[in-house]
């Protein structure tokens, strides 16, 4: 679809066209700055169609402009008015601002003008980017990048840039990068953000991004050349053959509950932008835990939604998308509805039908948990993955089947309804919780840093420690953990779908045993690029060549049985019932069938694994197995926590 007629900004031959919509306000004025953005210089009044739609045509506006606007109407919030025109809104369509959000008290009082605190958006002119087929194979490795903490201590990357989106077309990263073997990095938000209101009392500063004000804004701060910046950074990944997937927020804002800053949708349309509780209009819905839920099956909500995953499609070529809490983006009266309205309008528009989609599927509402139902081809962080990955490796009982489930891309979950293939993104740790070398050193969550008291975060992180609770000098206990995440990484490269590794676990990345980091914008999420394990990059990257050589992890359909996987005991026989149903069995196996890409022939590759503590031996069917690695002869014995692999020749 091609959403017609425009809203945001449109720059014509004399000047320029603006427009925005709201149903409920009884006027809009749009407010000219200066290149400061702190003088206004004019204010027009928009003319209102009868589509919602308020518009001015301006002359002598040109690319830099700065602007706002200002909304009048009722102001009763317990009817869910909130038009005070003392405040400053951004438009919902900014798509670069001139300085980034800082919260104040003041952005939420009736009365006290904001012109001051608010940033202004900036008129722009970018030229379509040439649309390119999305760049992650079937099965691609995905790397979770939070933009500062990844470049800001890098020494390489100039000291203008580091913290920027431009680092990341910097020769170091993208040579880190493709020694891994990364298909698409997954950038956190990038879009502009607040931060909490908790926050600033506490010193603290939101360092994820994940409470954006208008959707397509790139976060000065983050990305200060504006779309360019980012289109020219997409453009160096690509030719490295690296593809750039956004991670976006559609489901709330940083407006908040009732108490939060009013800057943009709550001032501009409270009613129309948000959900409220049916028959109280004074209560915003939170199916989100952030205070508002934002109405996604609105027709101008939705229209947004699409406009705004055009805009970084066309003007900065990017791959794909990744969405926050998005069982919201499927939510209508009556719940998630996975053919809602405005999940089959992203799948059919002709910019966006083709780029990759990925859905983090749940959120804190009603019927939130939604993994398995998002509709083809949307792909799911799968966070049963994750978790029966860790209870494995932590050494639980009756384990066993659910690892084998999980390696073969949960069938349980994505053959519903009929499908045969898997959309699983299987992952150990992401931004949110302990990193991977965290997830070994830490039996419980250490958040005190975070001002709640270690109330914070996720409580069941199904961890361990190697004996010792948080940092440890002991040489035995250092090298158990690096044993351990060795052999966490190994177990995902093997498993059946897409893999998510999040930015240094690939290094052994600390957070101090933090969970919940999104406000440590310091040394605590900052990967220290000079302190990083390079045993465990190189160990990572050989699984990535590993993955790529074997078609077997290209291929999303479900094993079926005849010959494609063979699940075996300790004495090389398929495993049976007591196999299965032993609660302390510290071994299993699998053969795979698979085309080697590096010899052009039919191979079988056996991947054996031992979470136990003590050496065993594990024998293979027939002869001619070696080690994959050295290619030596297999030598029956497989070291305590550990996965080796095996080819048949």
């Amino acid at each position: 679809m091609t959403p017609n007629p425009k809203l945001g900004v449109t720059l014509t031959p004399d000047g320029a066209d603006f427009a925005i919509w709201s149903h409920h306000a009884e006027r809009i004025e749009l407010c000219l700055f200066d290149t400061d953005g702190n003088k206004e210089t004019a204010r027009h009044r928009l003319v209102r169609g009868r589509d919602d739609i308020h518009r001015a045509s301006v002359r002598g506006i040109a690319a830099g402009q700065r602007y706002a606007y200002r909304a009048w109407g009722i102001y009763d919030p317990e009817k869910g008015l909130w038009f005070d025109p003392s405040k400053l809104l951004i438009d919902p369509y900014a798509r670069e601002l001139d300085r980034p959000f800082r919260h104040d008290t003041k952005l939420s009082v009736f009365g006290v003008d904001t012109a001051g605190l608010v940033p202004k958006a900036i008129v722009t002119s970018d030229p379509l980017a040439k649309i390119r087929k999305p760049l992650l194979p079937t099965g691609g490795f995905i790397y979770e990048v939070a933009v500062k903490p990844f470049t800001i201590l890098h020494p390489d990357i100039p000291e203008a840039i580091r913290g920027t989106v431009a680092a990341l077309a910097h020769p170091s990263i993208i040579t880190h990068l493709k020694k891994l073997g990364v298909d698409a990095i997954e950038l956190m938000p990038i879009t502009a953000w607040i931060d909490e209101r908790h926050l600033p009392p506490l010193k603290l500063t939101n360092g994820w991004g994940y409470n954006p004000i208008a959707f397509m804004a790139l976060d000065p701060r983050l990305c200060p050349g504006g779309v360019k910046e980012l289109r020219d950074t997409v453009s160096a990944l690509h030719q490295a053959g690296i593809g750039v997937i956004l991670d976006l927020v559609f489901n709330h804002t940083g407006e908040s509950d009732r108490h939060g800053a009013t800057l943009s949708m709550r001032g501009l349309d409270n009613l129309s932008y948000y959900r409220h509780v049916p028959g109280e209009p004074g209560h915003l819905v939170n199916d989100t835990g952030t205070g508002n839920t934002v109405a996604c099956d609105q027709p101008h909500v939705r229209r947004l939604i699409i406009d705004t995953l055009r805009h970084f499609v066309i003007h900065a070529g990017v791959d794909g998308f990744r969405f926050d809490l998005a069982p919201v983006i499927g939510r209508t009266a009556s719940g998630f509805d996975p053919q809602s309205e405005t999940l089959k309008a992203i799948l059919a528009d002709e910019a966006l039908k083709d780029r990759i989609l990925i859905a983090e599927p749940w959120d804190i509402g009603p019927g939130g948990y939604q993994l398995g139902n998002f509709p083809e081809p949307f792909l799911e962080w799968n966070d049963r993955a994750r978790d029966d990955i860790r209870r494995y490796w932590r050494g639980e009982r009756w384990t066993t089947g659910a690892l084998a489930t999980r390696l073969a891309g949960s069938s349980d979950i994505f053959g519903r309804h009929g499908r045969h293939a898997t959309r699983s993104v299987n992952f150990l740790a992401a931004h949110d919780g302990f990193t991977l070398m965290d997830l070994v050193s830490h039996e419980k969550k250490h958040n005190e840093g975070n001002g709640e008291e270690n109330r914070d975060g996720h409580n069941d992180n199904f961890s361990w420690n190697n004996g010792v609770e948080g940092e440890a000098d002991d040489p035995v206990t250092v090298e158990n953990r690096r044993r351990d995440v060795a052999a966490l990484l190994s177990t995902l490269f093997v498993s059946r779908g897409w893999v998510m590794l999040t930015m240094g676990d690939e290094a052994g990345r600390s957070q101090r045993g933090n969970n919940n980091a999104y406000a440590q914008d310091n040394e605590i999420t900052w990967l220290d690029w000079k302190a990083i394990d390079e045993h465990l990059v190189e160990h990572t990257a050989t699984l990535a060549v590993m993955r790529k050589r074997f078609s077997v992890f290209s291929e999303t359909g479900f094993f079926a049985g005849n010959g494609d996987i063979e699940w075996i005991a300790a004495s090389g026989q398929p495993m049976e019932a007591g196999d299965w149903d032993s609660p302390d069995n510290p071994v299993l196996g699998a053969i795979l069938a698979t085309l080697d890409r590096e010899t052009g022939k039919k191979v079988r590759l056996a991947v054996l694994l031992n979470r136990g503590h003590e050496q065993m031996s594990f024998a293979l069917p027939g002869w001619g197995w070696k080690h994959l690695a050295s290619g030596e002869l297999w030598n029956q014995v497989l070291p305590a926590r550990s996965v080796r692999f095996c080819i048949e020749e």
